[in-house]
């Protein structure tokens, strides 16, 4: 294949009217345009320039040849207006994705939000119930809520708002089986449980103002499910207390459909993260995510 810079020289000397001209344009020795058309020309079998000591023209060939490569100049002019256009002002698509649970309940308010405040952004959120590869599919970012560290991957991570989990109960069920006063109370009602691979069912309690002040509270739960919405429908309909992050169950609380129980303590302690490919050339539109989603997502899962 050709050398492309080679088109960028014959252009130019096209322009300029030879090889001196297009020299001083360029800032490069006369002799090594002369030698890069010489090698052109025969990487193509034909003559493109007449030249010689008095005149310098353009063969036929040469005509054609122009033509398309003044054309590919263009377009990757234009290629990089586009890039430096995208890089001054969101624009664009990003594509994301999530969990269902996190896209349902932490992210739906916060994207549509995005959406109004930059109207030349679209976005593709995917929700889906395992981690994408985010390069082989094609993502900007994934959105990951976890209880412990990320693992390890090439990936950058950001954190944008830490998750904690609250213990919930409806509230019918409150009125009419009282409401727990210490943690201790807590095997007086049944228990709603989120099934984690090599977790037992147990409420494991943090103080919000004494941190040291934990407690194990062994559960037998009516519910085990690895599905945070059944879980948080059955404590709606009455069937226990459930530990979810507060995200989960926050438009249910606003509704009066649940209540925190012992808002004192913290049944777990969880983080919302990003990840995406790399830091370098990061693009407006995704950074003006990242930066919505730090801005807003607190507000959405802190209770």
């Amino acid at each position: 294949m050709m050398d492309l810079n080679d088109l960028l020289l014959f252009v130019h000397v096209v322009d300029r009217g030879g090889f001196t001209a297009a020299g001083k344009e360029l800032n490069m020795p006369k002799s090594t345009i002369s030698y890069r058309m010489q090698e052109l020309e025969n990487h193509l079998g034909t003559r493109l320039l007449h030249r010689s000591s008095r005149h310098f023209g353009v063969t036929d060939a040469g005509k054609d040849f122009y033509r398309h490569a003044a054309a590919m100049l263009q377009e990757a002019k234009l290629a990089e207006a586009a890039i430096l256009q995208r890089m001054a002002e969101p624009s664009g698509t990003l594509k994301c994705s999530a969990s269902l649970a996190t896209m349902q309940f932490a992210l739906s308010d916060a994207i549509a939000d995005f959406l109004v405040k930059y109207p030349k952004v679209n976005v593709v959120a995917n929700a889906a119930d395992r981690a994408v590869d985010i390069v082989s599919e094609n993502y900007d970012l994934a959105i990951r809520a976890h209880t412990g560290p990320l693992p390890d991957s090439n990936l950058v991570q950001r954190t944008l708002a830490p998750a904690p989990w609250y213990l919930f109960a409806g509230a019918a069920y409150l009125t009419a089986n009282g409401e727990p006063e210490s943690p201790d109370d807590l095997h007086k009602h049944p228990s709603l449980f989120m099934m984690r691979t090599g977790v037992s069912p147990a409420w494991h309690l943090r103080h919000i103002r004494h941190a040291r002040n934990e407690m194990v509270i062994p559960s037998t739960p009516r519910l085990l499910s690895d599905d945070m919405v059944s879980l948080q429908r059955a404590a709606i309909r009455g069937l226990g207390i459930v530990a979810l992050p507060g995200y989960i169950c926050r438009h249910a609380v606003q509704s009066g459909e649940l209540r925190r129980v012992l808002p004192d303590w913290v049944a777990g302690d969880a983080t919302i993260s990003a990840v995406f490919p790399c830091r370098q050339g990061l693009l407006p539109s995704v950074r003006a995510f990242l930066d919505h989603l730090s801005e807003e997502l607190p507000k959405i899962v802190l209770m």
